[in-house]
C-alpha cells in the first residue's frame, strides 16, 4: 500500500516508457512490502502522485540531462535495510532502463527516498489508519492474521533502527 511521489521533469521519457516506469515502480513497492503486485485490492490501496518539474538545478545551474526522485512512503514495518536497498536498486534501473538509452546510463542522476511513516501518522478515510487496519484489508479481512503481522513487523523495525548507529527507535 505504498504512497509513492515520483518527480519526473517534463520531456526526459517517451509517454509509453514513463506510463511503463509508473507502473514498474508501483510493482516493485508492492513486492518489497511482500504482497502481490497483481492483486487488484493491494493495487487499489497503492497511489502514486506524478510531479512535473519544468527544470532541475544541479549546483545552481540547470541540470544537462534528466534527474529524477523517488519518494516511496510506506506504514511503519514495511521496508528493513535489505527491502530499502532493494527498492532503491530497483527504482534506480527502473528509471534508467525508461530512459532507453536516450542519456547517459548514470544512476547518480535517480535518488531514491524511502521513507516509513510512523505507527498512528498514517491517514485515510479521514482517521488515523494503523498498520493492523492496512493489513486486514490486504489479508482478505483476517484481522488476527493482520494484528500480528503488524506487530512483527513494527517490531522488527523498531529493533532495527534502535540497533543502527545515530537512529533511534519510535515509541
Amino acid at each position: 500500500m505504498p504512497m509513492l511521489d515520483v518527480h519526473i521533469p517534463d520531456g526526459a521519457l517517451r509517454p509509453e516508457a514513463e506510463a511503463a516506469l509508473l507502473d514498474r515502480i508501483t510493482e516493485i513497492l508492492i513486492r518489497h512490502e511482500g504482497f502481490d503486485p497483481a492483486d487488484p485490492v493491494t493495487r487499489s490501496a497503492s497511489w502514486l502522485f506524478l510531479h512535473r518539474p519544468a527544470a532541475v538545478y544541479v549546483g545552481g545551474r540547470i541540470a544537462d540531462a534528466p534527474h529524477y526522485k523517488v519518494v516511496p512512503s510506506v506504514p511503519e514495518g514495511q521496508l528493513d535495510a535489505a527491502k530499502r536497498a532493494g527498492v532503491i536498486a530497483e527504482v534506480t534501473e527502473a528509471v534508467l532502463d525508461a530512459e532507453d538509452g536516450a542519456w547517459p546510463r548514470d544512476p547518480g542522476r535517480v535518488w531514491v527516498f524511502p521513507t516509513e511513516i510512523p505507527e498512528g501518522h498514517w491517514g485515510g478515510f479521514g482517521e488515523i489508519r494503523p498498520l493492523a487496519t492496512i493489513l486486514a484489508r490486504l489479508t482478505g479481512d483476517d484481522h488476527d492474521r493482520a494484528r500480528t503481522l503488524a506487530a512483527e513487523r513494527i517490531t522488527a523495525s523498531r529493533a532495527e533502527r534502535s540497533s543502527t548507529p545515530g537512529t533511534t527507535a519510535r515509541p
